[in-house]
């Protein structure tokens, strides 16, 4: 560097210190980068799809599965192939022909069936046109009456009965079937002119207005389940550059609720669960569910996936230190002793099982302490460390981390929201931004429906005709305590 050689002895030390000084913030600021491209669907919230993304890290292969794991159906799951039915129609097929002495097999004796074999096929779909006639009739007194409609027809001249209807709203919000393509695909089927997109965008206000009590049952009935999954992903609505839009979910086994809104408290109070829930809160660690605002909440259950996945980055993080492998290998023994003990039908894992591995769990997380110092500074604007924050929630909320251990009946993941919401995200990407608020919580009024459904054991069309028809189904009530 030219000029050097000038500087006195005090101006070269100050430079050196500045130059130091500059190399430790570069140095900084890449382990910044790296930290950022190196986040995952496996050591983060991040999604899968985003794993592929230029420049992004990708995940780590997963262990082989356990040799005793074999492919294909596993024991206790619903199977799916297909069983003898009582046909709909029986097709002979008899010998035809002449027989080696010369007589016409057709006048045969009959010996009766050989064996069977069954095609399980769907019929031609076409159109069925019915046409109601309202007929007017004069009694022998002279006075006239009017015949009337049943209450499935419409009182228009023509019009689309409910199974169509019903079709129509199954691809658009149950398949995420874009509005012309609707129109294509039922076309297509039918052999003649869809209907217009006009009609079958508009099935979404008609549909929503029928199942808005259902929802709303809906939503009592999680407020009041001993246990709920939390969830939340953000959704493209309105004009763009407008204000970011989330999907709140509330989940059960049996139920599942959407609204549309964002991610702060009003909202979340909005959604009309957690103002008076008073169970067991499954979730991913968000501040908002920490809130004293809601007053009733019986406790809290962090989803341990997220917990793993935020060891699986403390272990990518600090190569040479044993406590993130320790602390995820209590926490999935403890998962596994949790799903034997729900098969067993047991109120809590065996003490014998979970007290060692509670343990494990609490040494990994009182070792990471000790290795990990947190940052001195103002917490709200201090930068921790990766995975500081991750081991004082783990030490000290270790009853919301480890609660499943003591009550089956909580989940330790909360695996089924984020499965609910998913398809949330397939419609974003099948259809770029929603324009209507409006529009896009009555599509998530009759997912609710729907999923609520699907989850207590009716078939999907079979709800939405229901609905379709006036008569929407009704979610089971829980039994009386």
């Amino acid at each position: 560097m030219a000029g050097l050689e000038e500087l006195s002895r005090e101006e070269l030390i100050a430079l050196v210190e500045r130059l130091l000084e500059s190399n430790a913030k570069l140095t900084e600021r890449v382990k910044q980068l790296e930290r950022q491209v190196s986040r995952n669907s496996a050591n983060s919230s991040m999604p899968p799809s985003t794993d592929d993304l230029p420049g992004r890290a990708t995940p780590a292969a997963k262990p082989a599965k356990r040799a005793d794991r074999k492919r294909g159906k596993q024991k206790g799951a619903p199977g799916s192939a297909m069983s003898w039915a009582v046909p709909d129609t029986t097709v002979p097929h008899r010998p035809s022909g002449n027989c080696g002495c010369g007589a016409d097999l057709a006048f045969a004796e009959d010996l009766g069936v050989e064996r069977s074999h069954q095609v399980h096929d769907l019929p031609e779909v076409r159109l069925t046109v019915w046409q109601h006639d309202v007929h007017r009739v004069r009694c022998a007194c002279g006075t006239e009456h009017l015949g009337s409609l049943p209450d499935e027809v419409p009182d228009s001249p023509l019009s689309y009965g409910p199974n169509l209807r019903s079709l129509v709203v199954y691809l658009l919000v149950y398949q995420h079937v874009p509005v012309q393509r609707c129109v294509q695909l039922i076309a297509d089927l039918t052999g003649g002119k869809g209907p217009s997109g006009g009609f079958v965008h508009g099935m979404l206000t008609r549909c929503a207005r029928a199942v808005n009590e259902v929802v709303a049952v809906i939503r009592s009935l999680i407020t009041m389940a001993h246990v709920a999954g939390f969830d939340e992903t953000t959704l493209r609505v309105g004009p763009a550059g407008s204000r970011r839009r989330y999907v709140l979910s509330a989940s059960t086994e049996t139920a599942t609720v959407y609204h549309l809104g964002g991610r702060d408290l009003d909202s979340f109070a909005d959604a009309g669960i957690l103002p008076g829930f008073a169970g067991i809160a499954v979730h991913d660690r968000y501040s908002n569910y920490f809130h004293s605002r809601w007053e009733n909440l019986a406790g809290h259950q962090a989803c341990v996936a997220h917990l793993l996945r935020d060891f699986a980055d403390a272990a990518e993080t600090y190569p040479d230190e044993h406590w993130p492998k320790q602390a995820q290998r209590a926490l999935r023994g403890l998962i596994k002793a949790w799903h034997q003990a729900r098969e067993k039908r047991l109120a809590e894992i065996d003490p014998r099982v979970s007290g060692p591995l509670i343990t494990e769990f609490d040494n990994a997380v009182k070792v990471g302490i000790s290795r990990v110092p947190r940052v001195p500074g103002p917490p709200s604007s201090t930068a921790q460390r990766p995975g500081r924050e991750l081991l004082e929630f783990c030490r000290d909320r270790q009853g919301d981390v480890l609660r499943f251990s003591g009550d089956t009946r909580v989940w330790p993941t909360n695996n089924i929201s984020e499965r609910n919401l998913r398809p949330t995200k397939t419609q974003q990407k099948i259809s770029g931004r929603l324009t209507s608020e409006d529009i896009t919580q009555d599509r998530l009024n009759i997912r609710s429906y729907i999923d609520t459904a699907r989850k207590q054991g009716v078939n999907v069309m079979t709800a939405l005709r229901q609905a379709i028809t006036g008569n929407p189904w009704q979610p089971a009530l829980p039994p009386p305590i």
